[in-house]
């Protein structure tokens, strides 16, 4: 692999004790990969420059923006286009995550691999790099499964499971509730869903269209409401991450500089020297 080149591998955790799932990142500009398979389906984002891949007979051209879906245990290669290399992400998940808000009992089947979706493209390209980053159990659980769900609906011959959810709003407030009581070690959405008799994809189509934002969105700007308060007390952003269930300073930071518009230690200073 020369110097440009770079494969990392990142395993994301679906849930606190759910199963593993694999995020790859990666850049070749020479790297040809020998025929294989996965047993899991492989969905690609291309994020730069063009490769071919060979697949069901044909070569399939993703360039940047485009997603490909490559079903488990059929046979495939990868190589690049052009001597500039090419660029992507790539996640690896397994059927039944494909299958959560659809009917049948199959594998949903892609007819056309290679998926034209700027939308869905950009949320899944996003939502790699930031898992990549900080591969958190409840955000994992809250974003892959639905975004998967969402490609699985659009582009294959999975058919739509309903949508309406009775009671979602209790649901959502329940769900609310066991998060906020729960912060340092919040349950599954796996674990939360047969609790309440429901499956995940229900559950989050409840509190999604009761509250407006994902579980892990919810929690996490709740935790940053919760860090305010231990910051004005003194308290150092690194002592606040932990205390209120970030998983180190940059996630706190992550979070504090999207819902308030700073930096936790900006914030600290301000609110202390305020009080001089």
């Amino acid at each position: 692999m020369s110097a440009r080149e770079q494969a990392t591998w990142t395993r994301a955790r679906l849930g606190r004790c759910g199963p593993p799932l694999d995020l790859l990142t990666a850049r070749f500009d020479r790297h040809v990969y020998a025929s294989h398979t996965h047993e899991e389906f492989s969905i690609g984002i291309c994020v730069g420059g063009a490769e071919v891949i060979d697949y069901r007979g044909d070569h399939l051209r993703p360039g940047p923006g485009s997603i490909v879906v490559l079903a488990p245990d059929e046979m495939h290669t990868g190589r690049p286009a052009a001597s500039d290399g090419y660029a992507y992400r790539a996640l690896y998940p397994g059927p039944s995550l494909l299958t959560e808000g659809t009917l049948g009992d199959g594998l949903p089947y892609f007819r056309e691999p290679l998926l034209d979706d700027p939308e869905l493209a950009t949320a899944l390209h996003r939502a790699h790099a930031e898992l990549s980053a900080c591969p958190d159990p409840l955000e994992a659980e809250s974003r892959l499964p639905w975004l998967l769900t969402a490609l699985a609906r659009r582009h294959s011959t999975a058919r739509a499971a309903n949508d309406v959810v009775p009671g979602a709003a209790h649901i959502a407030h329940v769900v609310r509730d066991r998060l906020a009581d729960e912060l340092l070690a919040p349950p599954s959405l796996a674990e939360l869903a047969a609790d309440l008799g429901l499956s995940r994809y229900q559950l989050l189509r409840a509190f999604r269209t009761t509250m407006g934002i994902p579980p892990y969105a919810w929690l996490a700007q709740h935790r940053v409401g919760r860090a305010r308060g231990l910051l004005e007390s003194g308290m150092r952003p690194g002592e606040v991450a932990g205390a209120v269930g970030f998983a180190d300073q940059a996630h706190l930071t992550r979070w504090f500089r999207r819902v308030l518009g700073v930096t936790p230690a900006a914030y600290r200073n301000s609110v202390q020297d305020g009080r001089r």
